[in-house]
């Protein structure tokens, strides 16, 4: 049997068994490894409950159905499967994952209509893709020349494993000495980065893109927030230029819920310190973490 210390490092949900996460594996014939022929979608576990867990999975069937797969479980069938990954890692702030992959069809058939969809998911330690210095001072954001994939290739909407131009734009990031990275589309506007939505602030009004997206559940949270807190927010195009000049600018991801960006291409934002209207979406963000209508509790003891 695995230790606790095997378990707290994440479980897997693999061809229905419960593993280590070192141990989970999907096979190399898998079209979700060869081609990215495959979705998923994430969700979060904070403080011992999920957060906005039926808007998670519920965007993830939409993405099922867009890619025309089947995970062969219902919705309760796959809360069952994410709450006792979580429950027997004992993990209480995780980062829980569910994927279907194409699977494999007979060999030399090249008709994806014939290969059997798989099912996995898995609970790990909570992951934030910023760490704590980054999230004091706030992001240096770069905006890459590399465009994003259009939307009349690959559905943004539904959440998929078609990374290339995002890694390519990060690398190029990272290597002039940015942050992270912000792609965007052909007219100039930027659209989305690795794992996460973008914002800006002008004059009080909050901007974010509307097209060429992942409608991120952090993003819709914070559209909310600023709903409820009487923020005006414009869905719309978002043009490079705009968001260098901007007051202030953040990201939203679940990765991490609401990350400030201070400098954008090199240039300074507002004070070079996260804005107030950033900071007050932060902080609500979280509050809403303990809110019974966002959350849902897992039972640790069974």
């Amino acid at each position: 049997m695995p230790s606790v210390s095997d378990l707290s490092a994440g479980v897997a949900f693999v061809g229905g068994s419960y593993v280590p996460i070192a141990e989970a594996a999907i096979p190399i014939t898998d079209w979700g490894f060869l081609r990215s022929d495959a979705t998923y979608d994430v969700v979060t576990v904070w403080e011992g409950a999920f957060f906005r867990l039926d808007a998670h999975l519920e965007r993830f069937m939409r993405s099922c159905e867009r890619f025309r797969l089947d995970p062969g479980l219902t919705i309760a069938q796959i809360t069952e499967v994410l709450t006792e990954c979580v429950r027997k890692s004992g993990l209480r702030n995780s980062y829980v994952e569910m994927i279907v992959t194409r699977g494999q069809p007979p060999w030399g058939s090249r008709d994806p209509r014939q290969a059997v969809n798989r099912f996995y998911a898995f609970a790990v330690p909570f992951v934030w893709i910023a760490n704590e210095a980054q999230r004091e001072r706030g992001l240096h954001l770069k905006v890459s020349e590399v465009q994003r994939i259009p939307a009349s290739s690959v559905d943004p909407k539904a959440k998929n494993y078609h990374w290339n131009d995002l890694t390519m734009g990060l690398l190029g990031a990272l290597d002039a000495g940015a942050d992270t990275v912000v792609l965007g589309d052909a007219a100039g506007n930027v659209v989305e980065g690795p794992g996460f939505n973008v914002f800006c602030v002008q004059g009080g009004t909050i901007v974010t893109p509307k097209d060429g997206v992942l409608e991120g559940i952090s993003r819709r949270t914070v559209i909310e927030i600023a709903e409820t807190l009487g923020m005006p927010v414009e869905l719309r195009a978002l043009p490079a230029e705009e968001l260098r000049r901007a007051d202030e600018a953040f990201l939203s991801t679940s990765g991490g819920g609401v990350l400030p960006v201070t400098r954008v291409d090199g240039r300074v934002l507002g004070g070079g310190v996260p804005g107030a209207v950033t900071q007050r979406l932060l902080q609500t963000y979280w509050d809403w973490h303990r809110d019974p209508a966002y959350s849902r509790p897992i039972d640790y003891g069974r």
